[in-house]
């Protein structure tokens, strides 16, 4: 793998369910705009076109709570960067940024790609 993100690349992120952090999610069951901040990086997985069941398979060993899944297009879309930042742990390791200067991303980022999230795994 390379820093290359290809637009249709899925990236992943486990969120904590609502009994744990309520902020993260909307009184519907999605994904809120809360999840998406972190003022040192959104992190998630890369998918590197691995199947959702692959990738949640893996994640669920290493996360509590529910995966969410977007697209790298999705981000390009709202002007975020997506850097890959493998970790000793894991390789996929990646993280979403505000821009290439700013790491936080903007609450406009961060309702557009709330909006964009799909649940793929319930907690367990």
């Amino acid at each position: 793998m390379d820093d290359h993100f290809d637009p249709n690349e899925k990236l992943y992120r486990a969120i904590y369910p609502p009994e744990v952090a309520e902020m993260f999610w909307r009184k519907d069951g999605t994904v809120s705009s809360a999840a998406f901040a972190d003022p040192k990086g959104l992190s998630v997985d890369r998918g590197d076109h691995r199947s959702d069941e692959t990738v949640v398979s893996i994640m669920r060993e290493r996360f509590t709570g529910r995966i969410i899944s977007l697209y790298v297009k999705n981000c390009v879309n709202v002007g975020a960067s997506v850097k890959y930042l493998p970790s000793a742990h894991n390789t996929y390791h990646s993280e979403i940024h505000g821009s290439d200067t700013v790491v936080l991303l903007s609450k406009q980022q961060r309702v557009a790609l709330s909006r964009k999230a799909v649940i793929l795994a319930e907690s367990h």
